[in-house]
């Protein structure tokens, strides 16, 4: 299987010892993927002259082939690589020299092979014909320049070049068994026209500028929706004038599209595409459209940043890294949907109202969805990680590979992911706990968590008030309780007098549904808690 990888640099290895050192250093950049394009002793041939003499050294040119982009700090990625091939094969090896490889491909013209038999003939129309007949050729001409603009007599072929160029390919003659010189046929621009004051960027570099210039103005609408959420004063002016930089910003980037010329085409691309933006972002391109909020463009631009710096991360892992990264994330999975109580979101649900985890009786669907619910957050907590996979995908240098700080960084991400994921359930769980206790203050309708449905319910006492047997306070008949269903033989209430839970006996109460939390319930109350019997 090919090798995957981003760049190419030429590096000058300088590998001393004995000849069996040599056999060993040319094997690991055989497994490696590194062809060796030249090797010499040191002192001779491309370092005669550079290097003194030395028996006991080569020199070995060396193509280093590794990930990541393309930018000031390549070269000196590609030199750690092989340091760090030093320090694993236990060689003596140093990096004397390091060039990147740029073979960025032109974007030439395509062009698009038509014949010309169409045409009407080019000799001048007599003068007595009169004008009517110049006419008549001049529509002839422009139907037929129209009819090869729609590709009506195509050949089929398809070249690319310069307008000459492309034309006398087009004419060329190929091997036998194809078409001869032609001269009846002419080429077509594929898309528009050629413009030969234009020199486009090669592609690489052409898509560099492209995702600079999208940077900006991405950072543009966000100030401008900053800005426009304040609605005036001062702040709204800061964050206008930092939109206002950013836009001359694009510009700049912008109007460097192409390697020359270009620049009014470019101006307006820029000029047009921050006004979409910015109408959209506004909520200025119909009037049914909302203006985007600054959180949405928050976790829009995270969402993104997430996807693109984990594809960075894991299209480049080593077998190590599979196991080092995805192992926490599978054994995530299984401690969440087989832990012994319920899932890991109901037991924090029913610790925060004071049950058991056993006491809340869950259906197995709601546990799925809650582990699914667990696993949401680390699209969150990806977020470390994602910006570990675009530091090394930019050669960022302390995480160049070796780097005595990449243990620690790595535990320090780890556990910052694990702490993201804990402290994001336990909030969930909070959120809902709180909601359930501001429902039950308010005596509204409280809401549904994973399965729990809290519900109002009378409670009817059918022993006297001596032998009920309640846990975690006194009962009062005459109000509704939550009611988080049963577990075995028992009643779970929350008193919303004080914010607590209660436990019943089932075989000492009725349950009787409540209309809502401030309706009142028909129970004799007061005969009951005077310690009359009720029947």
């Amino acid at each position: 299987m090919r090798a995957r990888y981003d760049q190419r640099a030429l590096a000058v290895v300088e590998v001393r010892g004995e000849e069996r050192d040599w056999e060993q250093a040319e094997g690991e950049f055989q497994q490696r993927g590194w062809p060796v394009i030249t090797s010499s002793a040191r002192g001779e041939a491309m370092s005669a002259g550079v290097l003194r003499r030395d028996p006991a050294s080569r020199l070995y040119c060396v193509e280093v082939r590794l990930f990541g982009a393309h930018n000031k700090r390549t070269e000196h990625a590609a030199a750690w690589r092989v340091q760090r091939l030093a320090h694993t094969s236990l060689l003596e090896m140093y990096v004397r020299r390091c060039d990147l490889i740029d073979r960025d491909r032109e974007l030439l013209t395509e062009w698009r092979v038509h014949t010309t038999g169409h045409r009407p003939p080019l000799r001048p129309v007599p003068h007595p014909v009169g004008v009517r007949a110049r006419m008549r050729r001049r529509w002839a001409l422009l139907w037929a320049r129209f009819s090869e603009r729609r590709g009506c007599h195509d050949t089929g072929t398809a070249v690319t070049g310069t307008a000459s160029e492309a034309r006398r390919l087009a004419r060329m003659s190929l091997p036998a068994g194809t078409a001869p010189n032609n001269t009846d046929i002419d080429v077509r621009a594929h898309q528009g026209k050629e413009r030969r004051h234009i020199v486009p960027r090669r592609e690489d570099d052409r898509n560099r500028h492209v995702y600079r210039l999208l940077a900006w103005l991405l950072a543009m609408t966000f100030c401008a929706v900053v800005a426009h959420r304040h609605g005036g004063g001062h702040r709204s002016w800061v964050w206008g004038v930092l939109a206002a930089l950013f836009f001359l910003g694009a510009m700049r980037v912008g109007s460097r599209l192409f390697l020359s010329g270009g620049r009014g085409l470019s101006v307006f691309v820029v000029s047009v595409a921050a006004a979409l933006l910015l109408a959209g972002a506004l909520g200025l391109a119909s009037s049914e459209a909302e203006p985007w909020t600054p959180t949405q463009m928050a976790v829009a631009a995270a969402t993104v940043f997430t996807v693109i710096g984990v594809w960075l991360l894991i299209r480049q892992w080593s077998l190590g890294e599979w196991l080092a990264w995805v192992a926490p994330l599978v054994f995530t999975v299984v401690v969440s949907l087989v832990v012994a109580s319920g899932s890991v979101l109901h037991a924090l649900y029913a610790d925060a109202l004071g049950f058991t985890p056993d006491e809340l009786d869950v259906p197995g669907i709601w546990q799925v969805l809650a582990a699914a619910k667990l696993l949401s957050f680390l699209s969150l907590a990806l977020f470390v990680p994602a910006g570990w996979g675009i530091a090394k995908h930019i050669h960022v240098a302390f995480l160049r590979p070796g780097e005595l700080l990449n243990v620690p960084l790595y535990v320090v991400m780890q556990a910052s992911v694990i702490g993201l994921v804990a402290v994001l359930a336990i909030n969930s769980a909070q959120d809902a706990v709180d909601a359930v206790k501001h429902a039950a203050h308010e005596r509204e309708e409280p809401p549904p968590y994973f399965g729990v449905q809290p519900e109002w319910t009378c409670v009817e006492p059918t022993v006297s008030r001596a032998t009920l047997n309640v846990q975690g306070g006194e009962v009062h008949p005459a109000h509704p309780y939550l009611s988080f269903g049963l577990t075995g033989d028992t009643v779970l209430l929350w008193n919303p007098a004080t914010d607590t839970p209660l436990k019943l006996p089932v075989g000492q109460v009725r349950l009787l549904p409540a209309r809502d939390g401030r309706a009142t319930c028909g129970f004799p109350a007061r005969r009951w808690e005077a310690g009359v019997p009720v029947s």
